[in-house]
């Protein structure tokens, strides 16, 4: 094992906060003098099938401890997942069934190996001990926290506030959680800044029933490629870490590299910082190099791309992706396959090559009167030619019409 010094050093590295940093050093040096690794613990519930990057942050601080000696506990939350965390939510979750929890489990299994190590990861499922919990002893775990302490949370303090309802089940749900920690003799509960109401619950409730308290430790939540808001698949500023290397979608890029060149530059450092591998000495240089102007932000973009769908999907898929997204993004280059084809029979009475009515029936303007301000604004292209006059037609064989750098239409007149 590392000294415990440096085993923190490592360990601190893209944390917001960890309760308490004394406490985690000393029990890294007792781990260390014992040569008994800490048990780590990170719980996630299976309420949707994918995982994004965002969820990444988590495992890869989890991979962390493992390349230190440490034991991960993946705890799936099979039986807490059926309530849903109401952690964030501002109305009582629907209830999942316990097959569609656990057909979410098995995708989660096979998508945390591209970042955890399966030979040093431990799989636990909660419904192990919370299934098995008699009436009396669900009443007295209900005992152990009062409704004003439940209260305290922004969350349930906002619904009943605006009186929205809160079932007693989500109060439970903290309690739950708590209870795994006290299962599973946790030393260390990861978690993101949106769980410590759990995460320190877990510490009151091992304390309670006299075991040595988790220390805590906290990651950011990831923003998303709006560079605003939390990564969410709801608000599709996510990247999949099952989405293709790259993949065309209606006619435009897109995939795993290409969301990559997407982060805004502000974002460049983080990304790096939760997500790739890099040594902590390499994101120190990174950040001299975009502050003072000697590292192209691209650059950067495509490096980390590149690492990212290595780890996902190899490095054939990273080459691939690279080359796609220079040659048809930067050098501008059309990729036939991948764009949308229509062929047209050319009938003279309805004028059905006429570009602006072409432009319209297929997509690229929403009406003839906006393609012919577009190409009146000198915006649409003609095989590679700028179009002049709306009132041109197409004449017979094939011709690339463009507007942008991404619309394009393959024309085949005959």
């Amino acid at each position: 094992m590392l000294a415990p010094e440096k085993q923190l050093e490592i360990i601190k590295r893209g944390t917001v906060e960890i309760i308490s940093e004394e406490i985690l050093l000393k029990k890294l040096e007792r781990s260390c003098a014992l040569q008994k690794p800490l048990r780590v613990k990170a719980g996630f519930d299976p309420t949707a099938p994918d995982i994004h990057v965002g969820h990444t942050v988590l495992l890869e601080k989890m991979r962390q401890f493992q390349e230190l000696g440490h034991e991960v506990i993946f705890l799936i939350g099979d039986f807490t997942g059926m309530i849903g965390d109401p952690t964030g939510k501002n109305e009582t979750r629907k209830i999942l069934t316990k097959e569609a929890v656990l057909k979410n489990a098995e995708t989660y299994k096979a998508q945390v190996f591209k970042i955890l190590s399966p030979e040093r990861t431990v799989i636990r499922f909660n419904s192990e001990w919370l299934e098995k919990m008699s009436a009396i002893e669900v009443a007295q775990l209900g005992a152990f926290e009062t409704v004003a302490r439940m209260l305290e949370r922004d969350d349930f303090k906002k619904r009943f506030r605006n009186q929205q309802p809160i079932s007693i089940l989500e109060f439970y749900y903290p309690l739950f959680q708590a209870y795994d920690s006290v299962a599973l003799q946790a030393d260390i509960e990861l978690g993101g800044t949106d769980q410590k109401f759990n995460l320190l619950m877990g510490r009151s409730m091992q304390k309670a029933m006299d075991m040595e308290e988790q220390v805590v430790l906290m990651m950011p939540l990831l923003e998303g490629l709006d560079g605003v808001n939390k990564m969410s698949k709801s608000l599709g500023n996510y990247i999949g870490i099952n989405e293709p290397a790259y993949e065309y979608v209606n006619g435009e890029l897109s995939g795993i590299f290409k969301k990559v060149m997407s982060v805004p530059d502000s974002l460049i450092e983080r990304y790096y910082e939760l997500l790739s591998h890099s040594s902590i000495d390499d994101l120190k240089t990174l950040g001299q190099g975009l502050a003072d102007g000697s590292t192209d932000p691209r650059e950067a973009k495509k490096e980390l791309a590149m690492e990212l769908v290595t780890r996902y999907h190899g490095p054939e898929a990273a080459e691939a992706a690279r080359k796609e997204y220079v040659d048809f993004l930067e050098n501008k280059k059309v990729n036939l396959d991948a764009i949308a084809t229509v062929e047209i029979k050319i009938s003279a009475s309805d004028r059905n090559n006429w570009l602006p009515q072409v432009m319209k029936e297929n997509g690229l303007a929403k009406s003839t009167g906006e393609a012919i301000r577009l190409i009146k604004q000198r915006g649409v292209r003609l095989n590679d030619q700028v179009v002049e006059s709306p009132d041109t037609a197409l004449p017979e064989g094939e011709h690339l019409v463009r507007i942008g750098k991404n619309r394009i239409l393959r024309v085949i007149l005959s």
